[in-house]
């Protein structure tokens, strides 16, 4: 990867690693649902309106779009209302990674290697050591709602899979056409109406900048420079970039609530990160590796 591309993918990064806090900050003033309908209302008009559809059927889009916006970040959304820390948060969120190796494995029949179950045998000690964390930026229903939205990230995956398109940009906006109407009807409900008939007053300047920041530097610039990446890369070059997002994750959350990092917690994101890393390691890459040390340790 040239230079120029791997700081474009390092802060898109940022951008997606800092997006948990900026969610916080959204959340903090409405509901969690109503926020990311606002989010991809404005990420998909009038961005569809330039983007060509791409010739899928249409029930993937829509199964996208409801698993993608409902699933991952509706739920996700809420987990952070619920109590989880923006950082732990973003460190849960990649559980997607192992439940996609168990969706992969029972449903796809795909072959998993052995360091892939290492890993993902490493990244489940870390999720349940983090239940033990006591120092309020995790809740139960924060840990249960962020691993449904984990759960729905590996879906999406495996509906684009389904889809078999390669246009994955457009996949995405016009998926996500039908997103905002469900979303603000779960809200309606949820929120017993109230906050969608007062959403002009609710729209301060917090909240604004939520919904933006979600809708065009993560959302629409974030996914855009992603998959250009995916086609311009291998896939093992670029895959490994996104461990960065639950570190910056976690240092937004420090640095803009004051989240403490204690020892448990801290032992918590080093196994879950550690585990993704170890399930990127391809067996005969390890072998090669060993036989390298060998040859230095032991040069006769």
């Amino acid at each position: 990867m040239n230079n120029k591309d791997l700081l474009l993918a390092i802060f898109v990064m940022i951008v997606w690693g800092l997006n948990f806090s900026v969610i916080k900050l959204g959340v903090s003033e409405i509901d969690p649902l109503l926020l990311t309908a606002l989010r991809f209302t404005f990420a998909v008009i009038p961005t569809i309106f330039f983007v060509k559809r791409p010739q899928v059927k249409w029930r993937y889009l829509v199964a996208y779009g409801l698993t993608f916006a409902i699933g991952v970040w509706g739920m996700g959304s809420w987990s952070i209302q619920a109590g989880l820390s923006a950082g732990m948060a973003s460190v849960l969120m990649q559980m997607n990674v192992v439940i996609s190796l168990l969706v992969g494995y029972f449903l796809l029949k795909e072959t998993v290697t052995s360091m892939r179950v290492v890993g993902s045998i490493i990244a489940i000690s870390g999720l349940l050591l983090s239940v033990s964390v006591t120092d309020g930026s995790v809740t139960m229903l924060g840990l249960l709602l962020i691993i449904l939205a984990s759960l729905s990230w590996s879906i999406t995956s495996l509906i684009v899979k389904k889809a078999g398109t390669k246009e994955v940009f457009a996949f995405s906006i016009w998926g996500m056409l039908f997103a905002p109407i469900p979303l603000f009807s779960l809200a309606y409900l949820q929120s017993d109406h109230q906050q969608l008939l007062s959403l002009n007053l609710l729209m301060n300047s917090s909240v604004i900048f939520s919904v933006l920041f979600q809708a065009y530097p993560v959302t629409l610039f974030g996914y855009w420079v992603w998959n250009r990446l995916l086609v311009k890369y291998p896939l093992s070059t670029v895959a490994p970039l996104s461990l960065l997002v639950p570190i910056f994750g976690l240092l937004g959350s420090a640095i803009f609530y004051q989240e403490q990092i204690g020892l448990v917690k801290a032992i918590a994101c080093l196994l879950v990160i550690a585990g993704l890393m170890i399930g990127l390691i391809k067996t005969a890459q390890l072998k090669t590796y060993l036989q390298q040390y060998k040859s230095v340790i032991n040069p006769n």
